[in-house]
Order: structure tokens, then C-alpha cells, then sequence
């Protein structure tokens, strides 16, 4: 019994030595670095002619060292061609995030063409859907001119995307012993060194955002806007003002570096554009419509507001729903990536997207049904829009509970935005986008600076200010005045630029369209065409003997 004991005991010892051994072992097995040589005995589990005879249903062959990229088939696989391979495929998945996202962002032109067209009168429908269409391309080209380079010119490097270093020249000014970034000098016409695709990447994606701003302001100049007006504006919008903010925010202009020169959190933050996208769209639309005046008909002599419905409720929820599923791509997509610095924070950014929008929807929904007795479809949708730009500037800052409390306000906000620009201001605004993105979009930017939690994380820092951002409620007040200097600069410069570019053009081209061809719909006058030619007759007389008002206004 005794020696049976030692014996087990002896044999316990061994078995201990040798795992102690094996781990030693393999401790100093991955303290080593891999090389070439042991490479050579990697192989795929299955041959070529296997493969081919019985394929692989079972994804058990297929991503293997076979799919490795060879530098030189002489050589064989070697380190490098594995490190290499794996760089690539970051910054490949990457590049699919970030273009598929932005197709998303694209396809919200047709959400915002869908609300807009359904909000205003059928006589109206093809000129409001022509201003929409054409936003894209005239946008588009500006941008492409000298947009993107304003904006983003000085913006490298960024790491997600592999660098963009060609972006590399911000025009700077020193004051009070700081450097102040203004705007960026690469990347005109995409010319030279800036053929790159990392920079075709970063165009593509910033190109829809600044797209998004400019068809903001159709909606609330449309029914009484020229068109050719409308076309310069826009260019002016997408070659010059939205570039500039953009810049200042995120292309490493001066206003996101209030932190790093001024101890100011971790400098203006905006991290999908409820400033740079949504304010500086509705904050635009709030000065062109001044400069264009209301409609016919809106206000009575004493002042007092009529309301002048749109045509077609069923085009403006569905175009809400189509500008909720793109912004899946807005907010999530700014991350700029899917692998590596924080970019795991897509799906939390996602929930709170939607989130937002859904107490937006209950907020405004509530409002409407408490104060006049009904719930209202088109304020229900203005209110998802507003919860949607609210949390696009916190969108990657806060957690869910915080997003769904940004959403309800925003949502509450709308309503009440939209009769303090009917009743005080008396500015016409028929598809209430001066207060869905103007007013949400600074409610947005101030919410960074109140409810950001500090556990976003990317990649350690954020505008060249290590760890997390923070606000006010979790112990940052630097972070919320950060914001504020932000809300001031887009109530102050831009509206000061958006006012006189549009002033400008009001003299040389003129901003509105006739009164005769208001009160009998711009389809025909503006664009040639009817957008309804079936119901066009019945349109006009019901517009012109229904417009007593609209006819007192024109005596005036």
C-alpha cells in the first residue's frame, strides 16, 4: 500500500515537472517574434485539386495562408507578406465601412426630397423635387472644386484610413501665442498627390455629409424660391460656408483645438455633425429666408400665422423613414472605420441613433396630441428628425439612456421651435427645417457638453487631447464651454456668411420668383412642366379663389 502511494505520488511530481516545463516553454514561444523560417511549415490543410473536386460548404478551406498576398513567388511567403496582409485588411474593412455608409448618407437625398415635396402644395411638387435632384450634382461639384480641400486640407493624419497624408497643409494664424487653423490647401479638383485612395475614401464620405446640408435650405426657401438663385446659392454653400465650419471642426481648424491650446476639454466635438451638418444647413435656411420673406398668404395683416398644408402625407413619413434608415449610416459611419481605435463602439453609436429618434417621435407626438387635441403626422415626423439630429453630435459620446433623454427634448423642442418662428420672428418656413436642423443641431452640439460620459475611447484620445470626452454632468465644464464657443461661432460667422452670400446673390439674380407665378405654382413657370398635370386645373382655381388673403398681401 505504502509503495503503491510513493509510486502515485512520484508519478504526480513527474507530470507537475513537466507541465511546469511546457508552460515555461511556451511562455518563451510567445515572447518570440515569428520569422520567415517558420513560416515554411505553414501550409493549407487542403489542396488546390481537393477544393475543386468537392468544393467547401463548409468555409473550412477557404481564408487560409493559400489567400495570403506573395510579394515574390520565388521567395515564397515570408513575414512581411503576412504583416502586410493583415494592414490591409484593416484598413480594407475600413474603406467598405466608411463608402458603404456613406452610399447610406446618399441615399437620404431621396428622404429629404420625399419630406420636402410632401409638405409643400401640389402645385409646387415638381419644382421642390427639381431643387432636390440638382442639389446633389451642384453640391457635389463645388465641393470637388475646392470644397474638399478648404475643409479637409489639413486634416492628416487619420489612422483608420491610412493616413490620407497628402492632406497635410492647414493654413494657420498665431494669436495670443497660439496657432489657429482656417482652412485647408490640398485636395483641389482631387489634383496631384491627392489622387489617393485613402483621400477618395474620405472625399466620397464628406461629400454626402456637406450634400445633406445644402438640400436643408430648399425646404425652407421652397414655394416662392427662383431656381436659378437656388443654383447659386447652393454652390456658394458647398464651395465656401460649409467647408469653412467643417474645417474649423473637423479638417484640425481651430475651433477642435480649444482643448489642446486652451485646456477647453478636448476642443469643439461634433462627432457626426448636428453643428457642422444640421445647424450650418438650418442656420443658412433661417438667413435666405429672411432674405426671401414668406410665402403668399402666410401671415395675416395683424400678423398672426396661416397654416398652409402640404399635399401628400404618405411622401413625408415615408421620406422620414428613408432619412432614418440612411442615418444609420451618418452617425455610425463616422467612425471611419469598423476596425481599431474604438471603432467597436459602431453598434452602441447605432442603438443610440435609434433610440434618439424614437423618443423624438414620442416627444413631438405627445406635445401636439396635449396642446391641440390631435396627434399630428407631420410634427410626429419632424420630431424623429429632430431626436436623428439631436444625437448626431453626441451620437459616439453618451450612453443609451442619455441619447433616448436627448431625443425626448429634441423631439419637444421642434414643436415649440416651429410656433416661436411662426408667431415671433414671422419667418416662413414651410417644412420646418430651420427648426428640425437649426434648432436641434445647436441642441445637439450643446448635449456633447452635458451628457458625454468619458468611456467613448478612441484610440486613447480625442483632438489631440488624451482620454474620453466628458461633460458637464460627469465632471468636465471645460468640455460644455468648448461647446458654447461652437454655438456662438455658428449663430455668429456663419449666419454673418450665409446672410451676405445670399444677400449677394438676391442682388445679382434675385432670390424670388414672381407673384404671379406664385399663386399659380412654380411647376410651370420655373420648370416647364406639371409635376401633377391631371389635377393641375383644379390646383390653380382652388389656389387663386381660395386666396383672398394671398390677393390683400399682393395690394400691400
Amino acid at each position: 500500500m505504502n509503495s503503491l502511494k510513493t509510486r502515485t505520488l512520484m508519478l504526480l511530481a513527474v507530470l507537475g515537472l513537466a507541465a511546469t516545463f511546457s508552460f515555461a516553454a511556451l511562455l518563451r514561444a510567445e515572447g518570440t517574434a515569428l520569422t520567415d523560417k517558420d513560416l515554411s511549415s505553414i501550409s493549407a490543410s487542403a489542396s488546390t485539386d481537393e477544393i475543386t473536386a468537392k468544393g467547401d460548404p463548409g468555409a473550412e478551406f477557404t481564408g487560409t495562408v493559400r489567400d495570403v498576398t506573395v510579394s515574390d513567388s520565388a521567395k515564397g511567403l515570408t513575414l512581411a507578406d503576412l504583416v502586410n496582409q493583415a494592414g490591409q485588411n484593416k484598413i480594407a474593412i475600413n474603406f467598405v465601412w466608411t463608402l458603404v455608409t456613406g452610399f447610406l448618407v446618399m441615399f437620404m437625398q431621396a428622404g429629404f426630397a420625399l419630406v420636402e415635396t410632401g409638405l409643400i402644395r401640389a402645385k409646387n411638387a415638381n419644382h421642390t423635387m427639381m431643387m432636390n435632384f440638382m442639389v446633389y450634382g451642384l453640391g457635389l461639384f463645388a465641393y470637388y472644386v475646392c470644397g474638399f480641400a478648404i475643409q479637409m486640407g489639413g486634416c492628416a493624419p487619420i489612422a483608420n484610413l491610412g493616413g490620407v497624408y497628402p492632406l497635410n497643409h492647414e493654413q494657420v494664424v498665431t494669436l495670443f501665442g497660439k496657432p489657429w487653423g482656417l482652412f485647408g490647401t490640398k485636395g483641389f479638383f482631387l489634383h496631384g498627390a491627392t489622387y489617393d485612395v485613402g483621400i477618395m475614401v474620405l472625399f466620397l464620405f464628406q461629400m454626402v455629409f456637406m450634400d445633406t446640408t445644402t438640400t436643408i435650405v430648399t425646404g425652407s426657401c421652397a414655394e416662392r424660391w427662383k431656381y436659378s438663385a437656388f443654383c447659386v446659392s447652393t454652390i456658394g454653400l458647398g464651395a465656401l460656408i460649409y467647408p469653412l465650419f467643417g474645417n474649423w471642426a473637423w479638417g484640425c481648424g481651430w475651433l477642435s483645438q480649444l482643448g489642446v491650446n486652451f485646456g477647453l476639454g478636448h476642443g469643439y466635438c461634433d462627432f457626426a455633425g448636428s453643428g457642422v451638418v444640421h445647424a450650418v444647413g438650418g442656420i443658412t435656411a433661417c438667413a435666405v429666408a429672411m432674405i426671401i420673406g414668406p410665402r403668399i398668404g402666410k401671415f395675416n395683416r395683424n400678423g398672426s400665422p396661416n397654416v398652409i398644408p402640404g399635399h401628400n402625407i404618405v411622401l413625408v413619413l415615408a421620406g422620414c423613414f428613408i432619412l432614418a434608415f440612411g442615418w444609420f449610416g451618418f452617425n455610425p459611419g463616422s467612425t471611419l472605420g469598423a476596425s481599431g481605435n474604438g471603432c467597436l463602439r459602431i453598434g452602441s453609436i447605432a442603438v443610440n441613433t435609434m433610440l434618439a429618434g424614437c423618443t423624438g417621435s414620442f416627444g413631438a407626438l405627445l406635445y401636439m396630441w396635449i396642446r391641440y387635441g390631435k396627434p399630428d403626422a407631420s410634427m410626429a415626423g419632424n420630431g424623429l428628425l429632430a431626436g436623428l439630429v439631436a444625437i448626431t453630435a453626441p451620437s459616439g459620446f453618451v450612453n443609451p439612456l442619455a441619447a433616448a433623454v436627448i431625443g425626448w427634448i429634441a423631439g419637444i423642442l421642434v414643436c415649440l421651435a416651429v410656433e416661436f418662428f411662426d408667431r415671433v420672428p414671422k419667418i416662413d418656413d414651410p417644412v420646418g427645417a430651420i427648426s428640425v436642423h437649426g434648432v436641434n443641431g445647436l441642441w445637439g452640439v450643446l448635449s456633447v457638453g452635458l451628457f458625454a460620459d468619458g468611456r467613448s475611447n478612441y484610440g486613447g484620445s480625442w483632438n489631440g487631447v488624451a482620454g474620453s470626452v466628458k461633460g458637464l454632468f460627469y465632471g468636465d465644464a471645460g468640455q460644455l464651454v468648448a461647446q458654447l464657443i461652437g454655438i456662438a461661432t455658428l449663430l455668429g460667422a456663419i449666419f454673418a456668411l450665409s446672410f451676405l452670400w445670399n444677400w449677394l446673390v438676391d442682388v445679382v439674380v434675385g432670390q424670388r420668383c414672381n407673384p404671379k407665378a406664385e399663386l399659380a405654382g412654380l411647376d410651370l413657370p420655373e420648370m416647364g412642366a406639371f409635376c401633377y398635370p391631371d389635377f393641375q386645373l383644379k390646383t390653380t382655381e382652388s389656389t387663386i379663389y381660395a386666396s383672398s388673403g394671398s390677393s390683400m398681401a399682393l395690394k400691400d
